[in-house]
């Protein structure tokens, strides 16, 4: 008897230790997982990189970053030297933005934002205020049209619920002829919003400038504004893709890993749109599975592209599928990561119900796991780099995660807002799914 509890406390322990010894190397390499995506975030992000736009050169900065972890993981280039170089069109606003109304100083990206078309100005400017109801009235806007010579046009906010659809065509096509049209004779628009205030980024420069401000942030009523900025029109800004590739035991089959290194740079010098979700974390997500198979090697070949010029309009990728590194028709399965930093409600899988024998198995994989709250189907959508793709016909998913921060394409979408909640369990079930294609 002392002999079995005797074993069966030696068994117990050997148990108990073995059980650590998993948790502890499970928890280390989750642990690790996080860790570098949260290094890269945190660099890709930083004020340093100035947005990752087209001001101070911080496209080219996140480009370089990229292409030093692909030669440090040993990844091949593909491209000149990991490079894919391109030009586009760009609108920029390098320098100091200054709006003031009455004898308030209004906070760029938080205030207020500059629409990305905008051209320069240096002047104050009186206001005419407009309903959308105005605008609904031919005859009261075009009476306050012809006297807005040398001033700014108002449009008051409004609610769309308010408004049949024909009427919301109406408000919408008078403030685009305010916004866009060259015969408009104010000097510039004002949009005021009672919403979330949310940016782009332009290839084109208007004939006037438009403002975007929050009504909430006003002190004084509208009766003046006073506008300095100066805006930097690129035609043919070279920026780039950055490629590598790294060899499979099976070369007759690649896999493809996408994602946007790009972002909305600076808005001025006090606005910084760093985009740590969007598209920080899909690039840290990138680099760890570049990391991961540089250790591992993969059953086929791998192709990991950074695309550039995303926000501009899915530029960068639409230039790799007309001039593509690698032949397209090898092209196995591809995963486009653009936002994987939060996933308190699981992952959305675009393309989903396009190829859902793989969805299925997928989502197989995460129930017998237990990785993601959950993994929801979605059809196709042409809305980041993998359009491109699937205009091709070439196989694969867009994924981005659910829940948590609703930061984007604003001022606070930084690194310190940003959980990585479910990043580790994310990529392991990319891995398990992938060993199975």
């Amino acid at each position: 008897m002392f002999y079995e509890k005797e074993r069966s406390f030696k068994m117990n322990k050997i148990f108990l230790l073995s059980l650590f010894c998993s948790l502890f190397i499970l928890q280390t390499s989750k642990s690790q997982q996080t860790e570098y995506a949260r290094s890269v975030v945190n660099l890709l992000a930083s004020d340093s990189l100035s947005g990752r736009g087209y001001v101070n050169s911080g496209d080219k900065k996140a480009a370089e970053f990229i292409k030093n972890e692909f030669m440090s993981f040993g990844l091949t280039p593909l491209g000149n030297d990991f490079y894919q170089t391109f030009e586009t069109s760009v609108n920029t606003f390098p320098e100091t933005v200054t709006v003031e109304i009455g004898n308030q100083n209004l906070k760029p990206g938080t205030d207020f934002l500059i629409d990305p078309g905008s051209p320069s100005v240096n002047n104050q400017f009186g206001i005419i205020i407009l309903t959308a109801r105005d605008l609904l009235d031919n005859e009261k806007f075009i009476s306050e049209l012809r006297i807005s010579s040398g001033k700014f046009l108002a449009i008051q906010p409004y609610e769309r619920s308010n408004f049949s659809d024909s009427e919301n065509e109406t408000i919408k096509g008078k403030i685009n002829f305010l916004k866009y049209h060259p015969q408009n004779p104010s000097k510039g628009t004002i949009i005021l919003t009672n919403d979330k205030l949310t940016w782009s980024g332009s290839t084109r420069l208007n004939t006037k400038p438009t403002l975007i401000i929050q009504k909430d942030s006003l002190k004084s009523g509208l009766k003046s504004i006073t506008l300095n900025f100066q805006n930097k029109f690129f035609k043919n800004y070279s920026t780039q893709n950055v490629a590598g590739l790294i060899k499979g035991k099976n070369s007759d089959s690649t896999i493809v890993f996408m994602a946007h290194y790009d972002h909305l740079g600076m808005m001025g010098s006090d606005a910084t749109f760093n985009g740590a979700n969007d598209n920080a974390s899909g690039i840290a997500m990138l680099l760890s599975m570049a990391k991961y198979y540089s250790e591992n090697q993969p059953e086929y070949d791998m192709a990991f592209i950074a695309f550039g010029a995303e926000e501009l309009g899915l530029i960068g990728s639409k230039y790799f599928i007309e001039n593509p590194l690698f032949d397209l028709s090898s092209v196995k399965f591809f995963f486009n990561f653009d936002i994987s930093g939060t996933g308190d409600e699981g992952i959305q899988v675009v393309n989903g119900s396009v190829y859902k024998s793989a969805f299925d198995s997928l989502s197989e994989i995460n129930g017998q796991k237990e990785l993601l709250p959950q993994v929801k189907i979605r059809g196709a959508a042409c809305n980041s780099d993998h359009c491109w793709f699937d205009q091709k016909e070439i196989p694969g998913f867009y994924i981005y995660t659910l829940g948590g921060i609703q930061a984007y394409h604003d001022v606070y979408d930084r690194p310190e807002t940003l959980p990585l909640t479910e990043f580790d369990d994310y990529f392991k079930l990319l891995t398990l799914f992938i060993a199975k294609l």
